[in-house]
């Protein structure tokens, strides 16, 4: 083998994303429009004894000589690096753990099987089918700029922020996977001819009889924990020769594979799987069997309980959705019985080299993960009331406010992280709604009259249709780079970057209530019924990820699918430790407004 193209052991920035168009800069949104979109955030969610205040410094910002337009002039002569998802909230300084609170799951279908056959057949036809769909991807031209993180990328660490590695676009991580049992760690070979299924099973039947429990300190513990915490101790493992071998060929693999044990707490239902996908049950369970770095982990439970982890930063959940549909349906292609070959490739066992000062660590992380595991609550449930309804997405955006406002008495900040695709490729920005048109739908769902009411009705439809098709429009303008969240952030650095006091609007109160999201939503699209899982993004917030199920022979991606076809899968994840919010009382409430706005549309039609 040549030189590798990586560099590992050595920090560096992962180069910046290119700019839209051919060399031509970012888009840069009106200052006026921005400025709009915050006055109106303020005004629905501030207290009135503050709107008076806040409204004066948006103005004072935003007026000839105040700070708004020297610093816009600053931002068309040099744009900022755009953020990317795990920087929300963009101002955090808190280096938050990945599980729950940055990564992204998706629970499969529960699978069923007798035993640890089943178990390890199914692994290996699912990777099989993950790696089939990255050929696919590969084979495109031009190939997606993406995968060369999302297969074969990994988080590293750093003292102020984390990196994303990744290969140039010439270059091809090696044919390897990680695959992780029992809190130990191996490599499996995973080429075009040792990638198929009968070769993945006879090396993981091996790996199998090679993992029994205890023994060897669970490391993969470490990348859970808060990130200034795992970053000095990896910092320490990598002063170790033997562990930069580890590390390294754990982050150059394509993906991480862990092969789960039972865990007969987390039960049968969707959000028993959904707790176990996003953080593993804790040290006792499974979360010293992630590597939650990795850009993509498939997870495979001994119970049946199946999954994908990632990376948001990196990867899209709408390719995600579609990988795991994919894999799914190659999994149920026809063929004879999935044996091992006579010969396959031997994994390769991971080893480290674990001073003194690891072991605490290690016990640290344990705590963490354990509390963390208590602390989360996840509510999964199904509703077939709209769920292929044309602007469905945009829908249920509306409907989370109607039902925060329903559960709590107020609304509060929302959004759903969006990608700029190609108005911005590797920018994302914030999406969201149009916070007055859903107080008023709000107010009018909670004072709905019995069926039969028909001008109250028509009223109601009227505020739903209006708020939709704003939130419809707020979409297109955040996918042009126009948003006004991404715009704002840009602002507030070139303030900073030029050396200069913050602006008196960024240091107000009221902005903090404006951009402390306590709703943050995912949505996709899935023929297999995944549930997708967003962990909140603040401690007194709720996580909302949503999939919307289309018929094998659904849309293309963009494209609304035809009425009276899928339904919604909604998963609601919010923490224990805080009194205000409680995912059950949520999911009541957004299941009554559901019903409301479901019961609307069959009356008087759609959007």
């Amino acid at each position: 083998m040549g030189r590798s193209p990586w560099v590992w052991g050595r920090r560096r920035a992962p180069p910046a994303p290119p700019s839209g168009g051919r060399g031509a800069p970012p888009p840069l949104p009106a200052l006026g429009a921005t400025l709009g979109r915050l006055l109106g955030a303020l005004e629905a969610l501030v207290a009135p004894s503050d709107r008076d205040r806040a409204q004066r410094l948006v103005r004072d910002f935003g007026a000839p000589g105040g700070a708004g337009p020297r610093l816009q002039e600053r931002l068309r002569r040099q744009p900022p690096a755009p953020p990317r998802l795990p920087e929300w909230p963009w101002d955090s300084s808190e280096r938050l753990p990945l599980p729950v609170h940055t990564s992204v799951g998706l629970v499969l279908p529960r699978q069923d099987w007798e035993d640890w056959r089943g178990q390890l057949g199914f692994a290996a036809r699912f990777v099989a089918g993950v790696l089939d769909f990255r050929q696919e991807l590969q084979r495109r031209d031009p190939p997606e700029p993406w995968l060369q993180a999302a297969f074969g990328g990994c988080r590293v660490p750093g003292p102020h922020r984390d990196e994303v590695l990744r290969l140039p676009p010439s270059a091809q991580p090696p044919p390897r996977i990680t695959v992780s049992r029992n809190g130990q760690f191996f490599q499996v070979e995973a080429s075009e001819a040792s990638g198929s299924p009968r070769q993945l099973l006879g090396s993981l039947m091996e790996l199998r009889s090679r993992s029994g429990r205890g023994g060897t300190p669970p490391v993969g513990l470490l990348t859970g924990q808060h990130r200034r915490a795992w970053g000095r101790a990896y910092g320490v493992l990598m002063r170790d020769r033997l562990n930069r071998s580890s590390l390294g060929r754990i982050q150059r693999s394509l993906l991480a594979l862990s092969l789960d044990s039972a865990v007969m707490a987390a039960g049968r239902s969707p959000g028993g799987g959904a707790a176990q996908i996003l953080h593993g049950g804790g040290a006792g369970a499974n979360s010293g069997n992630r590597w939650f770095d990795k850009t993509l982990q498939v997870v495979v439970g001994e119970d049946g309980t199946c999954g994908v982890v990632y990376d948001p930063a990196v990867m899209d959940g709408a390719v995600v959705a579609a990988m795991v549909d994919h894999a799914l349906d190659f999994c149920r292609r026809p063929g004879p019985a999935l044996r091992p070959p006579s010969s396959f490739p031997s994994p390769e066992r991971l080893r480290f080299s674990l001073s003194p000062e690891i072991g605490p660590e290690i016990e640290r992380a344990k705590r963490h993960l354990d509390s963390l595991a208590a602390d989360t609550s996840v509510l999964c449930f199904s509703h077939e009331g709209f769920g292929a309804t044309p602007r469905a997405r945009e829908l249920l955006q509306v409907a989370l406010q109607a039902a925060f406002h329903s559960a709590h008495g107020r609304l509060c900040a929302s959004c759903e992280p969006t990608a700029l695709g190609r108005a911005l490729p590797g920018g994302a920005d914030l999406l969201r709604p149009p916070e007055g048109l859903c107080a008023a739908l709000a107010t009018a769902l909670r004072h709905a009259p019995p069926p039969g009411g028909a001008l109250p009705e028509e009223l109601q439809m009227s505020l739903l249709r209006e708020a939709v098709e704003e939130q419809a429009r707020r979409r297109r303008e955040v996918e042009a780079g126009l948003g006004a969240e991404r715009h704002l952030w840009a602002l507030r650095e070139a303030a900073l970057g030029a050396g200069e006091p913050l602006p008196d609007l960024f240091l107000d109160p009221s902005y903090a209530i404006a951009s402390h999201f306590r709703l943050c939503t995912l949505q996709v699209r899935s023929r297999s019924g995944s549930w997708l899982l967003r962990g909140p993004l603040v401690p007194d917030g709720y996580g909302v990820g949503v999939t919307h199920v289309t018929p094998p022979e659904g849309p293309p991606e963009g494209e609304d699918p035809p009425p009276g076809v899928g339904g919604l899968r909604i998963a609601i994840t919010s923490f224990n430790c805080c009194h205000e919010t409680h995912a059950e009382r949520f999911g009541g409430a957004l299941k009554g407004v559901l019903d409301l706005l479901g019961g609307l549309l069959r009356r008087h039609g759609p959007l």
